[in-house]
């Protein structure tokens, strides 16, 4: 399997990938020599500890998006790299826990039809996937969470209708484990876009409280707008100073204690 990945200079402007802290370069999965892992319009690296990816970066083309179905497409290992490194189906099977796309699905079917069909295919690859309660998307405030890319390019004057997007899971050392797996409570996403040739970026928190009894109950979700200099210090690594540069949220953000969740996505600063 060969593919691009994520490209640095989709949006005509600087706009590039995470760079791995030593320590999370050191828990890294190594590919060919290097911790970036490409697939079709995305790229990630990959943990070898939580066996869930660090972050995953990903190109969207708004004006050439192509409907492909997900049928028949399996989840699968990525068979380039170890099993060992990769949770699979033996943590899903029999509960309400959902396999959930880090890279949406539909933000990677772009292109010509056979690029998009291969991006389509190479989003069920199980290193773009954590899980999620199976009402996840439904309950973060009427799937607010999972339209944020669809928001940018519905509220704002995106340059060229195209978008970079990075997200993936917030590794707490006190996230609960289920079937001998800890499972992510919070993620993150910093949605990069040009308005009028300037570069911005606005950063995001989910924080999904589980609690993980017998029936793994869901507890509740709350959506944050913060800074991604906020964010890098939840994750291990740092994003592009492009994108620092480019932060949309305020200089002075309050408090986590006093900050209030998103209500919808009008309360976005774009």
């Amino acid at each position: 399997m060969t593919s691009a990945g994520f490209d640095a200079k989709f949006l005509g402007t600087a706009a590039g990938l995470p760079v791995l802290t030593d320590s999370g370069a050191g828990d890294a999965v190594q590919l060919d020599g290097s911790t970036t892992i490409d697939y079709t319009h995305f790229s990630l690296a990959l943990s070898k500890t939580r066996k869930f990816a660090i972050w995953v970066a990903w190109n969207i083309d708004g004006g050439e998006m192509k409907a492909l179905s997900r049928s028949n497409i399996p989840f699968i290992k990525d068979p380039r790299i170890p099993a060992q490194f990769q949770t699979g189906d033996e943590l899903y099977r029999d509960n309400r826990l959902d396999r959930g796309h880090l890279a949406r699905r539909a933000d990677l079917c772009w292109g010509p039809k056979p690029e998009a069909q291969r991006a389509n295919k190479d989003s069920f690859f199980f290193t773009n996937i954590t899980p999620q309660m199976d009402d996840f998307n439904q309950s973060t405030k009427e799937g607010l969470w999972g339209r944020l890319e669809d928001a940018v390019l519905e509220d704002v004057d995106v340059d060229n209708l195209k978008v970079s997007v990075y997200g993936g899971p917030v590794f707490n050392a006190d996230d609960r484990v289920f079937r001998g797996v800890p499972i992510p409570r919070e993620f993150y996403k910093a949605i990069a876009f040009v308005v009028d040739g300037e570069l911005r970026c606005s950063a995001f928190l989910l924080t999904q409280n589980l609690v993980l009894a017998e029936a793994l109950d869901l507890d509740e979700f709350r959506v944050f707008q913060v800074s991604v200099a906020e964010l890098e210090k939840r994750v291990s690594f740092t994003f592009p100073a492009e994108l620092h540069a480019a932060d949309t949220a305020s200089v002075q953000l309050l408090d986590e204690e006093d900050r209030k969740p998103l209500g919808s996505l009008a309360d976005i600063r774009w």
